[in-house]
């Protein structure tokens, strides 16, 4: 594959398969002590990963699960967040300025803290209640925190006698960093070609649903957006009759990413006009993925992730192409903002 190291992948994802463990036991613990609420808190991106959470324990339980903008909360503070609220913050670099202030914020509410961070000795690595650590880079990130995030997810349903037992839910995900790096080894051969459609145009409307619009947003906003400067208009597929199609004529360009979960229909829907009027279409469709010892129920959890891990292998001939690495910034931690 090019420009890329198997085994770092696996290292980070057998990481992070590991945070999965150890943040469904710190869910065990303050739930037993009366934990009754949780809220995530991440800022751009790493809030974005944690939407499939927040919808799955919202679709499976009635455990009350919200999430917000940690730059917003601060200001406008919150009822839900106090002495029986678990905060959950992700920050890959643990530094996230919206973060640490949420993270302050939250324990002067009286809230119990965890922090998903990519390196303990940061200041959300170390001022929060309990802190996850698992080391990973930018083209890594994104899987980790999904899966992270699921051993929060499996902790809750297991408290709340939903699906399967809280040790087969998370055995099911020890085998998911060697099915992730298949799953790039499939896309290699069709990669470059994505990418090259990508580059060929300066603007493309991008929608998912379900969990694979966290993805869509995530992978228009960061990748796209941000280390690119390609203009995007991420739309869920639940929106986009309403007013984003009116934007679609030949020439305009629309990416479809499609997932497993219940939701699918509503992107055959979008998929089904696209194809009327656009002749430029591309489409990811993660049931095209073979994954090797991932059960049906995992697959539908996890397409968010596995789209991540296709989408990488997008990114890293996206930059070659354009010359463009996805280093590169403008404004982000180089001016004052």
């Amino acid at each position: 594959m090019f420009n890329f190291d198997p085994e770092r992948y696996l290292r980070m994802q057998q990481g992070a398969v590991a945070g999965a463990h150890e943040a469904s036991a710190i869910v065990g613990t303050v739930l037993s002590q009366g934990i009754d609420r949780i809220v995530f808190l991440g800022a751009g991106g790493a809030g974005l990963l944690m939407m499939p959470a927040v919808k799955l324990l919202q679709t499976t339980t009635t455990f009350p699960t919200y999430l917000e903008y940690p730059a917003e909360i601060i200001h406008t503070g919150s009822v839900n967040v106090g002495p029986k609220t678990l905060v959950v913050i992700p920050s890959r670099s643990g530094t996230t300025l919206e973060s640490v202030a949420a993270l302050n914020w939250a324990k002067e509410q009286g809230a119990t803290t965890m922090t998903l961070v990519g390196d303990r000795n940061t200041p959300l690595g170390q001022n929060a209640d309990y802190a996850v650590e698992n080391f990973v880079e930018d083209d890594t990130s994104c899987e980790s925190f999904y899966i992270q995030a699921l051993g929060i997810v499996f902790a809750i349903q297991s408290a709340a006698g939903v699906g399967p037992s809280l040790q087969d839910s998370l055995a099911g995900l020890n085998g998911l960093p060697a099915a992730l790096l298949s799953a790039k080894e499939q896309i290699e051969p069709r990669a470059r070609t994505i990418a090259q459609y990508i580059a060929s145009k300066d603007y493309h409307i991008i929608t998912g649903s379900g969990s694979m619009w966290p993805e869509a947003f995530y992978y228009s906003m960061c990748i796209l957006e941000e280390m690119q400067w390609i203009r995007t208009r991420p739309i869920h597929a639940s929106d986009f009759f309403h007013g984003t199609l009116e934007l679609v004529e030949p020439g305009v360009s629309m990416i479809l990413f499609k997932g497993e979960d219940d939701t699918r229909l509503l992107m055959d829907r979008v998929e089904s006009f696209a194809n009327k009027y656009t002749d430029n279409i591309e489409i990811l469709d993660t049931k095209d993925i073979e994954l090797e010892g991932v059960n049906e129920l995992l697959r539908g959890q996890i397409s968010h992730a596995v789209m991540s891990a296709l989408l990488e292998r997008v990114s890293a001939h996206l930059e070659d192409i354009r010359e463009h690495p996805l280093t590169t910034r403008r404004y982000y931690n180089r001016v004052s903002y």
